[in-house]
């Protein structure tokens, strides 16, 4: 057992639920290379780092918020964490097979929204039963009103963001991931959502949002992670972590870098990881 594993399994806190250590993860892709004019094309393989070395633990009753700019690596983290997306090199355990939100998969965009309501639990592993009694609470929760009987192909975007949520919260996860599941949502559902999620934690529940919104972190979670680059800069208090975020979001649009590094900075001293990595 390592001094990591140690350190959460004696700790008093909540349950931890999951955990990763130095969690490093590459992409490759080939690009075509023309030597000479008159020879053919040659692929080279070439790689970059997504995650450079992230640890972090997260417990039982917490909803843990990640921001970061666009390629900073969070939902690549998240795919990791929920075992879809093998990392390069590191370890992640968890006490439940987490669900990244993200039923689509089974869905069907020619069948209505009732009909994906009971493809979704019935993928997601619910009984008939359970599925049947989902479906009523499933159905307030999107609030598509008649559109539910209409084929999904016909929703926008946030229509079928807002099924696929409360399809994906109906099966009480011990573990629930959301990728962005809350940008299209209008102001009442995104309130009827944290009900959901709130009640969630209640139950013992983990919860990792991602969100560019710093304001969506800031109100919905109880915890924040900060990535940039690849690496995980500041572990705090959500409101904290957000506004700090924030702040470094609105100097990289304005063209301030030595204001947006100076906050980068300030974070890491301010809220730095739990556990570094070298």
């Amino acid at each position: 057992m390592s001094e990591l594993e140690t350190g959460w399994r004696l700790s008093g806190d909540p349950k931890v639920t999951i955990a990763a250590e130095n969690i490093r993860l590459r992409y490759k892709v080939q690009r075509s290379e023309r030597r000479t004019l008159r020879s053919f094309a040659h692929r080279k393989d070439v790689s970059g780092p997504v995650l450079r070395g992230v640890t972090l633990a997260a417990r039982e009753g917490e909803m843990v918020g990640l921001v970061g700019l666009n390629g900073s690596g969070k939902s690549s983290l998240l795919r990791v964490l929920a075992g879809l997306q093998p990392a390069t090199s590191g370890t992640v355990v968890a006490s439940a097979q987490p669900q990244l939100l993200g039923v689509s998969a089974a869905l069907v965009p020619d069948l209505s929204g009732e009909e994906n309501i009971w493809l979704g639990t019935l993928a997601m592993g619910m009984t008939p039963d359970e599925a049947y009694f989902a479906k009523e609470r499933i159905e307030q929760l999107a609030d598509l009103g008649e559109a539910i009987k209409q084929p999904m192909r016909t929703y926008s975007s946030g229509m079928g963001a807002r099924l696929r949520f409360a399809i994906s919260v109906a099966a009480d996860p011990e573990i629930l991931m959301i990728d962005e599941a809350l940008s299209t949502g209008d102001a009442s559902f995104t309130e009827r959502a944290g009900e959901a999620m709130r009640g969630l934690i209640a139950r013992a529940g983990t919860v990792f949002l991602v969100s560019h919104a710093a304001k969506t972190i800031e109100d919905m979670c109880t915890r924040a992670l900060w990535l940039d680059a690849g690496t995980l800069i500041a572990d705090g208090p959500a409101d904290e972590v957000a506004n700090m975020y924030r702040y470094y979001a609105h100097s990289i649009a304005l063209g301030k870098e030595q204001a947006a590094k100076k906050a980068l900075v300030s974070a890491t001293e301010a809220h730095p990881p739990l556990f570094s990595t070298t």
